[in-house]
């Protein structure tokens, strides 16, 4: 049997998971000298008023025993891990390493889906299926990685000293954060390990036109699922999604909220606009 684990750069929570099933490690963040699992012991609101009263927060990967613990729940399995973008944070790296504290660590294939949020929903719910139906590892693992190599992800923040604290972005892209009146667009790097910049829009509707023509240049006739996830811009984000569906007739559409470490990341209001291949 091939069990199915993943982090919560998916935007599930364990509840949620267990329907497909696999099993999800909360990312944590800690604001006000706490640490929470996201989803399990915080929820975005909260963490959005604990924002608002000054607090700064940070954010940090599931921790390596967890997951050695969890792999060894399944000991005549076979273990698929899809993580969150190297790079942009070290869950892959910690996988990585637990899988090689483990008996038989060879049972253990541990992917790294260079994305997150929508892009990575959608390979967690893909593995799933194909595992249902009976799929081989090596099938699965062939069909993932073509999948990850179509995926292109925009970001939109509304406060950029979040993502220059971060370091989730270049230095040349921060230093855009201090240009008023003008909405900066980072893109998600090729190999998908930081965040560089791709423009400034006038506005944000001048920015939000420059991603939908990249996407429509990258994603051609391919059909694809678009994600569009918010932070608390529900009224932005809606827009977005009503444009998107204009341009992108075949595509799959879906709206997702972010959750508390990608606030922590993008900060509050933040926009993330991305595309994979169905």
């Amino acid at each position: 049997m091939i069990r199915l684990i993943s982090d919560s750069s998916t935007l599930y929570s364990i509840e949620e998971g267990k329907a497909l099933p696999c099993d999800i490690t909360p990312l944590c963040v800690t604001i006000n000298g706490k640490t929470y699992r996201e989803f399990e012991e915080i929820d975005a609101e909260t963490f959005l008023g604990l924002i608002k009263a000054g607090y700064i927060p940070s954010s940090s990967q599931p921790s390596m025993g967890e997951l050695v613990e969890l792999f060894e729940k399944y000991p005549d399995d076979e273990i698929l891990v899809i993580s969150m973008a190297d790079g942009l944070s070290g869950t892959y790296q910690t996988a990585e390493a637990a899988r090689q504290h483990t008996e038989h660590p060879e049972r253990i294939h541990v992917v790294n889906s260079q994305t997150l949020c929508g892009p990575h929903r959608y390979l967690v719910d893909l593995a799933a299926r194909l595992i249902r139906d009976g799929r081989q590892i090596e099938e699965i693992l062939e069909t993932l990685q073509n999948k990850i190599a179509t995926s292109l992800s925009f970001l939109l923040p509304q406060d950029f000293s979040y993502l220059k604290r971060g370091g989730r972005c270049t230095p040349v892209a921060a230093a855009m954060g201090g240009l008023l009146k003008l909405q900066p667009i980072m893109i998600q790097a090729e190999e998908g390990r930081r965040l560089e910049k791709f423009g400034v829009g006038r506005s944000f509707d001048a920015a939000v036109k420059s991603v939908l023509g990249k996407l429509e240049e990258h994603v051609q006739n391919a059909r694809v699922q678009i994600s569009v996830s918010h932070a608390f811009s529900k009224e932005q984000a809606d827009k977005i999604l009503a444009k998107v569906k204009d341009r992108f007739p075949n595509a799959e559409c879906v709206m997702y909220d972010l959750s508390c470490a990608f606030i922590t990341q993008g900060g509050p209001r933040c926009i993330a606009i991305q595309s994979i291949e169905l």
